[in-house]
């Protein structure tokens, strides 16, 4: 039996994930998260893990430019920082390091501790009953997965933060940083759903004095949030010297989880092939992308708040 099997298998015990009783009522998830790049992916991690209505099977680091190399190594180890100590999570789900680097060929996987759990836990899915990966950095984890085992596209779905915008598609950070992975994904059968960035920036915006309002004071964690917030704020979005407060920062990555959680609406349209400049060619297909068009941020923000209050 592997590591990542007796990991699973212990974490399935401790959680009572295994089997069909009460994590039947939970949605089970994975999530590949490149943390570390910025701070929305801990505002993601910590809705995740504190959401009652998640079962999460995993978490995977995913690499980025802007974090040190070996980037995945680099992810993982804030991401166990994260969840040990800022959460102060003694037992929690497995927790995985993903690839260092984005695919070099679309033929080729990165093989990682990532991909090998992505597909392991994946065994216990089918086409009726599909395990939810969400992708909020480089998609080279589930990509690689795909291209290492073609049939795990009948087992997952994914729910991913990228591009700019339909119907152009257009570059955006998560996606350029594995262009050949983005296109393995589209040209697969898996089912996806795509969360871009200009709903985010409509719907997931928040000033410095609303994430204070809504976090801090709110237990150890909720008061690290605002601490992150407050840090990345004042290094990138305020201006130098300024006392100028107006421009918010953007919770990207939350689209997953309100997508997840029912608190969006979408559109169904022909599924795009993925150009190497990152704009979409449409095509004559039969497959099918969902493309998120809204989020319920009132709806969300209160489901954040309640779970972190009774944390």
């Amino acid at each position: 039996m592997s590591k990542v099997t007796v990991c699973t298998v212990v974490i399935s015990f401790l959680f009572g994930t295994s089997g069909t009783h009460g994590a039947s009522l939970k949605i089970p998830v994975v999530l590949s998260t490149d943390v570390g790049n910025e701070i929305d992916d801990q505002w993601t991690i910590v809705y995740l893990l504190l959401n009652p209505k998640l079962d999460v099977r995993g978490i995977i680091s995913a690499h980025a430019p802007t974090i040190s190399p070996p980037a995945g190594q680099t992810s993982y180890k804030i991401l166990l920082d994260v969840v040990k100590n800022r959460l102060g999570m003694s037992i929690h789900p497995p927790l995985l390091a993903g690839a260092d680097l984005p695919l070099a060929d679309r033929k080729k996987p990165r093989v990682s501790d990532g991909a090998n759990f992505l597909i392991e836990v994946s065994q216990d899915f089918s086409s009726n009953n599909r395990l939810k990966v969400l992708t909020i950095g480089a998609v080279t984890d589930a990509a690689s997965a795909i291209l290492m085992d073609p049939t795990i596209v009948q087992r997952i779905e994914i729910i991913d933060m990228g591009f700019k915008r339909w119907p152009g598609g257009e570059e955006e950070f998560n996606i350029a940083n594995d262009v050949k992975g983005m296109q393995v994904v589209l040209d697969s059968d898996v089912p996806l759903t795509i969360g871009s960035g200009d709903v985010c920036r409509a719907n997931l915006s928040l000033h410095l004095d609303q994430a204070r309002d809504m976090v801090s004071g709110r237990g150890g964690a909720g008061q690290w949030l605002f601490e992150e917030f407050q840090a990345y704020y004042y290094r990138v979005i305020k201006p130098l010297r300024v006392d100028d407060f107006s421009k918010p920062k953007v919770i990207w990555d939350n689209i997953t989880l309100a997508h997840v959680l029912g608190m969006t609406t979408h559109e169904t349209y022909a599924r795009p092939k993925l150009k190497d400049d990152m704009n979409f060619e449409h095509i004559e297909t039969d497959r099918t992308i969902d493309w998120i068009t809204d989020v319920d941020e009132r709806r969300m923000w209160d489901d954040f708040i309640g779970n972190l209050g009774a944390y």
